[in-house]
């Protein structure tokens, strides 16, 4: 391989950002774009204008919805950045986006520290092996406690903290930050917004601190690095340059997680993340070769970052752009050229990249060639959808697909005028294309359109957008949860269909068991019919007519779930029986065995965590009680008492306007 392809790759970084809601994810980016030259006016999330939310929500919410790419450079690095959404109805959008990441950086306020969804993140990021950095934002707020969270992201997290700045001064005294690596103080001018900073000699008052933290700094890392190990018990001087590569190695093992801090709304404390981001997170030359299968055969086949190698990428984002299809590709290996022929093995069809994009959030620049480690938009994919392979037919590969939840809400809706049906539906198959998590179908029994998502905000956005991209007005109904039903106990039924239809006889008995299996298994179906006379084709129409049945239960119509089902016997009559008649049969037996085996409905139940200050603790535990939840854990957190419960889904609509009316909007 070539220095330059791979000096190319040594010096690209493939990074996400990832944080709770309002953790400041988003204006640590801003800042980021701006200082590395690729925007020249800072955008801000509450005036509605950051670079990264370009969606017309983002703005007037002042929330991340859809993960925006952009890329930048820094010292000769080019770092592609996926700034990720915090709330937890978009956990999709993370999802996908640490699949396809090298690195991350955690973010967390430095007054509320790890919240809720910032773990639910970083363990997602522990499941794909993502090497982190944490930065602790907000330092000039009021409260803000730099060691609390250092100790919440021990405790909470998991993860091994390495310390490498101190903060210098805090909430509105914070002027900067102590570098433990180089033993420096960095300090920012304001009136070039942070553009300009420099470095100064610790001052006195930091000066024990500095030096305690910096030993226990080199502890930690002679603990993970034999040679550091004994040039610190020999009391060998060690360079900056050492204890950076010690760091790296440690970090892309998942050993250690550096940690650095500032206040990005205050332009302070982002060039030395930029400096850690290149310096600690792996190129795509660090980290192991992706593994997929042959499609076809079971083999397993790895793939390593090289531009020589056969081409592979994962499709990892699909959405509308002026209503062409926009599909965004991580690229493992290989390169491609705009314009080529690529294949994709899960639908078996060869498709044509007409045109390759770099992505900055929503503007673009088109490119003629990508390789291995960009992160690039392609047009003119018709079939990709998100989780596809894309590869050369010669070589093909198979990736492991992102994996989705199911929906656990669900609404009607219906267009203000009749005629707009037909493009009503044909805007939720838009949307459902971009966000897997999003369904729809027209229910048989009344005629509506259901919509189901992963909760309110999530539905209302793209109601939204319906209206605001396919001008379509629509009435939306109450949300409903989705529930199912399972059975449990095991218990057999016979049905004997017989009936003319059509002039023509019809016969069939079928007789079925079924039993309960455990939460979380699935529908299975065993047969142990040992009868002659049934066929394959039979068995098939047995088979679906089972199917049928597990799609309404017998309590309330809601998919059966959990239940194996056991092909006993059948009967048959000579020149009677056929396909027609063992699917009914089958269906009927079905719901009689499910009738007979005592069913029971599930319903989805959260993990809440509420934040309230102690004097409004009562009220709070009794309303939860009222909504048949179940207290876990009461624990107190600084000024505040954290209660986790696990309440039903059905009872949480608008639970978070009840608790603001309740703790005077002070309870989260």
């Amino acid at each position: 391989m070539g220095n330059g392809p791979k000096q190319k790759l040594a010096k690209t970084r493939n990074i996400g950002i990832i944080a709770h809601i309002d953790a400041g994810k988003t204006t640590v980016t801003e800042r980021v774009l701006y200082y590395t030259g690729k925007v020249h006016k800072m955008g801000e999330v509450h005036d509605g204008e950051a670079t990264m939310d370009w969606m017309l929500e983002e703005k007037e919410r002042g929330i991340t919805i859809t993960s925006a790419v952009t890329s930048c450079q820094w010292k000769g690095h080019n770092i592609n950045i996926i700034d990720t959404p915090g709330h937890v109805d978009f956990t999709i959008e993370v999802e996908r986006s640490l699949r396809v990441l090298d690195g991350a950086i955690g973010v967390f306020c430095a007054v509320g520290g790890v919240e809720p969804q910032s773990e639910t993140v970083w363990h997602q990021a522990d499941r794909y092996r993502v090497p982190k950095i944490a930065f602790v934002n907000k330092m000039d707020r009021l409260g803000a406690d730099f060691f609390r969270v250092v100790e919440m992201i021990r405790e909470r997290l998991g993860a091994t903290p390495l310390i490498l700045q101190l903060p210098w001064g805090a909430e509105s005294d914070f002027q900067g930050v102590v570098d433990l690596v180089k033993m420096r103080a960095i300090t920012w001018e304001d009136e070039s917004l942070g553009a300009r900073y420099e470095e100064v000699p610790i001052p006195l008052e930091l000066e024990d601190q500095a030096a305690e933290y910096r030993e226990k700094l080199l502890e930690t890392l002679a603990d993970n690095d034999d040679v550091l190990m004994e040039k610190y018990l020999a009391e060998e001087e060690i360079s900056p340059e050492e204890i950076q590569n010690s760091i790296r190695k440690a970090t892309i093992r998942l050993d250690l997680v550096p940690l650095l801090c500032g206040a990005a709304l205050r332009n302070k404390g982002i060039q030395p993340l930029l400096d850690a981001i290149v310096a600690y997170l792996p190129s795509p030359l660090d980290i192991p070769p992706i593994e997929g299968e042959v499609p076809g055969t079971n083999n397993k086949e790895s793939r390593s970052a090289d531009p020589k190698a056969p081409f592979s990428a994962l499709v990892f984002k699909v959405m509308m752009d002026q209503g062409r299809k926009m599909t965004y590709l991580r690229i493992y290996s290989g390169k491609v050229q705009a314009g080529a022929q690529v294949y994709n093995p899960r639908k078996g069809a060869k498709e044509k990249l007409a045109r390759l994009l770099r992505m900055h959030s929503n503007k673009r620049e088109r490119i003629n060639e990508a390789s291995a480690g960009d992160i690039v938009a392609a047009m003119g994919l018709k079939l990709a959808s998100t989780g596809d392979t894309l590869c050369t037919e010669d070589k093909p590969i198979l990736f492991e697909p992102i994996q989705f939840r199911d929906p656990v809400i669900t609404m009607a809706v219906e267009p203000k005028k009749v005629q707009d049906h037909d493009r009503l539906i044909e805007a939720l198959d838009k949307l459902a294309d971009e966000d897997p998590t999003f369904k729809h179908k027209i229910d048989e029994e009344t005629g509506q359109i259901v919509i189901s998502g992963m909760g309110e905000l999530h539905l209302e956005i793209m109601m939204h957008r319906v209206s605001r991209e396919f001008f379509i007005e629509t009435n939306q109904g109450k949300p409903q949860v989705v529930y199912r039903e399972t059975i449990s106990e095991a218990a057999q039924h016979e049905e004997i269909f017989e009936r003319e239809i059509g002039g023509q006889q019809h016969y069939a008995g079928v007789l079925l068991e079924v039993r309960p299996l455990a939460r979380g298994t699935g529908n299975r179906f065993l047969d142990r019919c040992e009868s002659p006379e049934l066929t394959e084709v039979l068995l098939q129409a047995i088979q679906q007519g089972i199917k049928e049945a597990q799609n309404s239960g017998v309590l309330m119509g809601y998919p059966m779930l959990d239940v194996e089902t056991v092909l006993r016997e059948i009967k048959t009559k000579e020149n009677f029986s056929d396909e027609l008649a063992f699917r009914v049969a089958a269906t009927m037996a079905y719901k009689g065995a499910c009738q007979k085996a005592s069913p029971i409905l599930l319903e989805p139940i959260m993990r809440a965590e509420v934040l309230v200050p102690e004097e409004f603790m009562g009220e709070v535990i009794s309303d939860l009680n009222s909504r048949q939840g179940k207290i876990e854990n009461i624990a107190k957190k600084g000024p505040v008492q954290v209660i986790t419960a696990t309440v039903p889904l059905s009872k949480m609509f608008g639970y978070s306007t009840t608790l603001r009316s309740l703790t005077q909007g002070r309870g989260t």
